[in-house]
């Protein structure tokens, strides 16, 4: 166990001592993008000395991360170089179930326009319109995409009374499954820094020749994965990647892996890792790290309940020396407020109070609540200001 967490810390940069963005990122494969606050947190928690506008220089404009849908059908920012591989490895696999699910959508239910009877291929000519309107425009937004493309405004009618059940134009699922088979890219967001909604532009802005398939594409994310996160079990790759338990088996066969008491390590990557001195980190929630794994036990506290929401998702926490130690969470004047889950002794205690700090002046006064609360983060926001 001990040297599963001086490996973590080592290589995921928890010790804040990352060179830049990219290699904040390149430290866990791919940047949780859920939220897009993560984003940002997670890379400045791992980088001390970068800024949010590197973090959107490398994003936006110098293009060495990539905003992409992928691995469980989830957000996640990747380093350029890992593109080709998470793309081919795990994106066009959601792409494929996204298309399904949508021309269903589109042929089972009701519609406004009605739709003719080749759903499938009224879809596709609606993607080559907005490849030309995206071409047009240079970069857009869903809502000026839909005014330029009257068919993104094509709605899914309600089937029930149920509240839920409401109209739905198709603009968002539409733009959405063209991300993820590479044909648009998400660009700069519609607000600040934490702002959830994205504009769009042409893929070929970043990869003028598409996105080349790197040979076997399951087995290279495979290795990368481990080169990230192991040791790791195969449940641990399968629920990482969302691939199931026959593919994640057949990719880990193609490398050259020893397994230990802990799971798969890669042959090259086997030797120990020196344990360095205990320091503190605060992630913020849905981080790389802590969902790195589907077996989490060896990081976390005795009682992690706290820490997850009823999904499974985790919130902010607080590390040690490659442990969860704690969470944290930002008040709504912008103040961070910590609570500590595990008793570390006092070097832990000032170590965390200092990362707080500086995580409370980084903040500036925004305050940051994760899609997806949970017990610990609700109740520490609902705080006062001591």
């Amino acid at each position: 166990m001990e040297q599963r967490r001086a490996r973590l810390v080592v290589r995921h940069h928890l010790r804040g001592d990352a060179a830049d963005p990219v290699a904040a990122a390149r430290a866990v494969l791919a940047l949780h993008a859920t939220d897009p606050a993560t984003v940002y947190l997670s890379v400045l928690s791992r980088c001390r000395t970068a800024s949010y506008d590197d973090v959107a220089e490398a994003l936006y404009e110098a293009r060495s991360l990539v905003r992409m849908m992928a691995m469980r059908r989830t957000m996640f920012v990747v380093p350029a170089e890992h593109v080709p591989v998470v793309h081919h490895g795990a994106s066009l696999d959601v792409a494929a179930t996204l298309r399904r699910r949508l021309v269903k959508e589109l042929t089972t239910g009701p519609t406004d326009p009605e739709l003719p009877d080749d759903v499938d291929g009224w879809l596709r000519a609606l993607e080559g319109e907005v490849e030309q309107a995206v071409r047009e425009l240079g970069t857009a937004s869903g809502a000026q995409l839909a005014k330029a493309v009257p068919g993104l405004r094509t709605a899914l009618l309600p089937r029930t009374t149920k509240k839920y059940d409401v109209r739905r134009a198709v603009t968002s699922q539409v733009l959405v499954l063209m991300g993820t088979e590479g044909r648009l890219v998400r660009h700069r967001p519609l607000g600040s820094w934490t702002s959830r909604q994205h504009t769009w532009t042409a893929a070929s802005t970043c990869w003028p020749d598409g996105i080349a398939e790197p040979g076997d594409a399951r087995a290279a994310l495979a290795e990368a994965y481990l080169r990230c996160f192991g040791p790791a079990t195969e449940a641990d790759v399968a629920w990482w990647t969302g691939w199931p338990l026959g593919t994640t088996r057949k990719a880990l066969a193609a490398l050259d892996v020893v397994t230990t008491e802990a799971g798969h390590v890669l042959a090259d990557d086997a030797d120990p890792v020196e344990p360095p001195a205990p320091t503190a980190a605060l992630l913020p929630a849905l981080d790389a790290t802590p969902m790195g794994w589907k077996q989490r036990e060896w990081f976390l506290p005795e009682d992690s309940r706290p820490l997850y929401d009823t999904f499974g998702n985790i919130g902010p926490t607080v590390w040690w020396g490659g442990e969860v130690v704690g969470g944290w969470a930002v008040r709504a004047d912008g103040t961070v407020a910590v609570r500590l889950l595990a008793e570390r002794g006092t070097e832990a205690v000032e170590a965390v109070e200092a990362e707080r700090v500086r995580l409370e002046k980084t903040l500036g006064g925004t305050a940051v609540v994760p899609s997806f609360p949970t017990p610990l983060e609700r109740e520490l926001r609902a705080t006062s200001t001591p």
